[in-house]
């Protein structure tokens, strides 16, 4: 009997905006050639599911394949392979990505998964379905999660791959299903923004990221020159004018900024990526040159905290510190690179009092940013555990009460949603005072320095929202910011970057 056909589905994101998903590619890439495939991407379907159980019956497929990121997606991959299971019992259902990988045995023990990818899957994935196409035992494949006798196993991790030994991104067979013009959008980079990663993990260890325990602070990327060749191919075929770089890391290397900064400074394609901030600070000046000249817009970097101990305390390994944030958006500015730094509020504290305490101080270190390099952009964040053993953060959260859900379905409450934005931390030191502390503030920084990624807004109106919010954010009176949220919500439709990209 031949191989059995897979379906890979990318579950809707947070805005239904549609990009690359260079996820499903990846895994697609891993077996084209082996295995039949098609994909249906949540961000283009009306009805999914309908879409699904269409390929479904048409007969010969034998495995679901479901990337899901926490949040969002949540809501279509849940609901969605429950379905499969209870209408077509003989498929396969197999998750990958961020949230099983953190959170496999709630996902296993739902009853309607069979196997989780633990990390990449460019090697799991295939070897995976050769193992069940062959009746044999899958407890050899690296990287799996499943259950044996109702009890979860979870096999070594696989080292990383070498990025550029991965067989290319089979973008002309994604036109098979939904034209790429559809995938590459309008942002404040450009017309027709390409979604890309270019490299795997990151190396450092911080106590309250969910990319630690999938990666243990391993990286890999993809060279210069094949980034380059890549985009060069979607620029020339598709008509991509811009770059979003979606690595957890973009720049680890300072050797591979430079090389590909050379290669891709002759096209004229602005683009963005993450970073942090004791890492470019090491990159020479004639590098961050050469990188604005190349088209790098914006940099994302985790400030996190404007305390040396709290940042001490999450691990951010390093040499990170609240004197360093201050001092490399200044050095930014030299170079017309604009700093987008995030902050996490509402850190684990002994009572009300003592997160109130935390907030404050970092509210007055952000408008000290501010005053720094006016053109920052900051986003706020809430803390939200993630489950890191050993981690001393998340073992004091533990200690205080916090806990994750039991049962699967219980992740698709809103709150939980909320949680994996980090909008509603669901922890129980941050009280509605704490919380609404934070949101305030955050209605007035935002008012008062509008983002410049959000493409919509006219120069009349930032001027009419900054106007408004020039008296709270002057005095620091952030309470009760009722006609800036109606303002941002009814007349401006604001746009939150944190939560929907660009």
């Amino acid at each position: 009997m031949p191989p059995q056909k897979a379906l890979l589905f990318n579950p809707r994101s947070a805005n239904h905006k549609a990009r690359i998903p260079n996820s499903v590619l990846q895994v697609a890439a891993s077996i084209d050639g082996r295995y039949e495939w098609v994909i249906v991407d949540g961000n283009l379907e009306d009805a999914p599911q309908e879409k699904i159980f269409s390929y479904f019956r048409q007969g010969g497929f034998r495995y679901f394949g479901c990337t899901v990121m926490p949040g969002p997606q949540l809501k279509q991959a849940i609901p969605i392979t429950k379905a499969v299971r209870e209408h077509f019992p003989d498929i396969i259902n197999i998750w990958g990505g961020y949230f099983p990988s953190n959170h496999p045995e709630v996902v296993l023990k739902s009853g309607y998964v069979d196997f989780v990818v633990n990390g990449p899957g460019d090697y799991a994935f295939p070897q995976l379905l050769d193992a069940l196409s062959e009746g044999k035992s899958c407890e050899h494949i690296q990287s799996l999660a499943f259950l044996k006798n109702g009890t979860m196993v979870k096999t070594p991790k696989a080292a990383l791959y070498a990025y550029d030994e991965l067989p290319p991104l089979p973008y002309d067979k994604l036109n098979r299903f939904y034209s790429l013009h559809k995938y590459l959008g309008r942002s404040f980079l450009g017309e027709r923004t390409i979604a890309y990663h270019s490299s795997f993990g990151c190396p450092f260890r911080c106590a309250f990221c969910a990319v630690v325990p999938i990666y243990e602070a391993r990286w890999n990327g993809k060279s210069a020159d094949k980034i380059y060749q890549d985009v060069k191919y979607l620029k020339e075929t598709y008509g991509g004018d811009a770059i979003e770089f979606h690595d957890n890391n973009f720049f680890v290397s300072e050797k591979r900024t430079v090389a590909f900064s050379e290669l891709i400074k002759k096209e004229g394609m602005n683009w963005w990526g993450e970073a942090r901030i004791d890492t470019l600070d090491r990159y020479q000046d004639s590098s961050l040159a050469l990188m604005r000249e190349a088209g790098c817009r914006m940099i994302f970097f985790g400030a996190e905290s404007g305390s040396d101990q709290l940042l001490q305390f999450m691990d951010k390994g390093g040499k990170q510190s609240g004197s360093q944030i201050l001092s490399f958006a200044r050095r930014l500015r030299r170079f017309d690179i604009i700093p987008e730094y995030s902050f996490v509020l509402g850190w684990p504290a002994a009572g009300e009092q003592e997160a109130l305490r935390q907030v404050e101080a970092e509210i007055n270190f952000i408008r000290k940013v501010k005053e720094a390099n006016p053109d920052t952009e900051i986003i706020i964040y809430v803390y939200s555990p993630v489950p890191t053993e050993g981690s001393e953060m998340f073992e004091k959260a533990k200690q205080q009460g916090f806990s994750f859900p039991r049962k699967l379905e219980d992740w698709l409450d809103p709150a939980w949603e909320n949680f994996d934005l980090r909008k509603n931390p669901l922890t129980p030191w941050l009280t509605p005072r704490v919380t609404g502390k934070i949101r305030n503030f955050e209605t007035v920084l935002n008012a008062y320095y509008p983002t410049v990624s959000d493409i919509k807004l006219s120069g009349r109106q930032r001027r009419a929202i900054r106007m408004a919010a020039s008296w709270r954010y002057q005095l620091g009176l952030y309470g009760f910011p009722y006609e800036l949220k109606a303002l941002q919500r009814f007349w401006l439709k604001y746009r939150q970057p944190e939560v929907e990209g660009f």
